[in-house]
């Protein structure tokens, strides 16, 4: 992850200082003449990404495994951030997996590697290097294909739903097993794949999965750009067998919207030539589109937005007895608790651009009265209906004023609040005037205990106009933490879907406590709501449409 300006001894810059040139980048991968290493089938082939970091190769995502194959094209598009003006060493590393047990470690599962950076793919546009063992060994002819593209400033995603219905049958005993490939026709005439379907089994009339591919993916935002479909038949070696294709387009794919329907002849030009009679292979049907556009922060901010404020504060027993000089709520006459420290260094920035200055106060893992039942989402102010202080000197005093009256307890499950002002978030996105953008600072001492709930919380909320700054206090061991922060990898849920955005920003106090607000790093604004914005954490990610779990899991391909 990159270092926070701020950080450490790196001296603050000058406002004049050049902010980082960083874009988004989408790798393509692609194999050829991999080693066999199994004796009865061929390789099934699995790429690995990874990205060096402070001196150590971190694991940033995995591809879908290929069933015996050794010549791949792999779905899974990789993204990654580029920083121009740094070297971003990246590694591939392609293994053949082994059913449910995934990637294997061992060296015969090791079917070969290569280095380069970020700027060299961006450079080339496509890269093509050979593969090697351990020891610089050559791993026979095998070479590794990258292909990069820039990701353009359109963010938006579609959502497709496909069926087929009568396909041509090549199965001898039993019905075809059909699947569907799309891909991008470019400019040099080169074909880049876009989705693959999953396979439905002895089914001459399947209805594949509804599935979500970025804009720039399937048609580079470019309506008019020519794609071609492919369905084959799946066979389990790897040898599918061609039913037929047909050419489309974006604009043409619209006509799906509502409740209307599209459908192509699904042809076989060798049929078409050879049988007189031929009409098609079968035909494809688009049952529906969706179009969902993607907003930055910078998109509301300057679309009139104002943003609303919320800060959540964590009272578990870990932070020790406020009474006691040690605990981190230790209400010190001469001088504010890290806890406050914290809060008065975000949310003076963040005031700056509320125009009401209000701003939402709420409380988790404590006991409150009158029935002192634990809670993870209490107004500290104790007014349900209005949980709203006036400035951040009435944050102050609704916190100080809340800490006598209740019971440090626990556990850290930041889910609740998490989800609480995303239903706010979602209801100011159904008005009409949608004129709120929310920030939600969370501030606490500790990992949280509900890490699967807060992914999916977090997922959740990246479809709204919402973003999430969570500040580590005190002295714990915060790394666990970095996984919602997204900068090491895409945040999944639990179930593998990837955030819409990138919503969250972690950042330990400790390390920038010394620090000025505007450069802490923390905060993704100026100071000075004149200035221009650079983007927020919540720059837009481009959605990609596999959702990869953990360890690949087996794929009929």
């Amino acid at each position: 992850p990159r270092a926070p300006a701020g950080m450490g001894d790196v001296p603050e810059p000058c406002p004049q200082a050049p902010l980082a040139v960083l874009s988004k980048v989408e790798l393509r991968v692609s194999c050829k003449h991999l080693l066999d290493r199994d004796t009865l089938n061929k390789s099934d082939p699995c790429v690995l990404l990874l990205m060096q970091s402070q001196g150590q190769w971190m694991e940033v995502d995995r591809s879908e495994v290929i069933k015996s194959n050794l010549n791949p094209v792999f779905a899974k598009i990789f993204t990654v951030d580029y920083y121009f003006e740094e070297v971003q060493k990246l590694r591939f590393e392609v293994y053949d997996s082994h059913g449910q047990a995934g990637v294997g470690t061992h060296d015969d599962d090791f079917l070969g590697g290569t280095e380069c950076t970020v700027g060299q793919i961006v450079a080339q546009k496509r890269v093509t290097k050979p593969l090697f063992l351990k020891y610089g060994k050559f791993a026979g002819k095998s070479t590794i294909t990258i292909i990069s593209e820039e990701i353009s400033g359109n963010n938006g995603y579609v959502e497709l739903a496909f069926r087929a219905k009568k396909l041509d049958d090549k199965d001898l005993f039993s019905k075809s097993d059909p699947f569907l490939e799309i891909y991008r026709i470019d400019d040099d005439r080169s074909e880049q794949l876009v989705y693959r379907t999953e396979v439905v089994k002895n089914n001459l009339s399947p209805i594949w999965e509804p599935f979500k591919v970025s804009l720039n993916s399937l048609c580079s935002c470019e309506e008019k750009r020519k794609l071609r479909c492919v369905v084959w038949d799946y066979d389990s070696r790897g040898k599918h067998d061609f039913i037929g294709e047909f050419f489309t387009t974006f604009e043409e794919m619209q006509k799906a919207m509502g409740e209307n329907k599209v459908q192509w002849d699904c042809m076989n030009p060798k049929y078409k030539i050879k049988k007189r009679n031929y009409k098609n292979s079968g035909v494809v049907v688009l049952l529906d589109l969706k179009i969902h556009r993607v907003y930055s922060f910078l998109d509301y901010i300057m679309g009139g937005c104002q943003i609303h404020f919320t800060v959540a504060i964590d009272f578990t027993a870990s932070n020790g007895d406020p009474r006691n000089s040690c605990s981190l709520h230790y209400i010190n006459p001469y001088q504010p608790n890290e806890y406050l420290k914290a809060l008065v260094a975000v949310g003076e920035i963040c005031q700056d651009y509320d125009s009401d200055k209000k701003f939402s106060a709420l409380g988790f893992g404590a006991r409150i009265p009158p029935k002192y039942e634990v809670s993870h989402d209490f107004a500290i102010n104790f007014n349900p209906d209005n949980d709203e202080c006036e400035g951040i000197q009435g944050v102050v005093e609704s916190y100080q004023s809340c800490l006598p009256k209740i019971q440090l307890y626990g556990p850290t499950n930041v889910a609740p609040i998490i989800s609480k002002v995303a239903r706010v978030a979602a209801d100011e996105e159904r008005t009409k005037e949608a004129s709120q953008y929310f920030i939600l600072l969370i501030l606490t001492d500790g990992v949280v205990t509900d890490m699967a709930d807060t992914r999916e919380a977090i997922v959740r909320a990246s479809y709204l106009p919402m973003s999430i700054i969570i500040v580590g206090v005190g002295n714990a061991d915060f790394t666990d933490m970095q996984i919602l922060d997204g900068d090491d990898g895409v945040l999944r849920s639990p179930k593998g879907e990837p955030v819409l955005r990138d919503i969250v920003q972690f950042v330990p106090f400790r390390e920038f406590k010394n620090v000025s607000g505007a450069a802490t790093g923390v905060l993704p604004f100026p100071p000075c709501p004149s200035q221009p914005l650079p983007p927020l954490a919540s720059s837009p990610v481009p959605f990609h449409p596999f959702p990869i779990p953990p360890h690949p899991l087996p794929s009929p391909f």
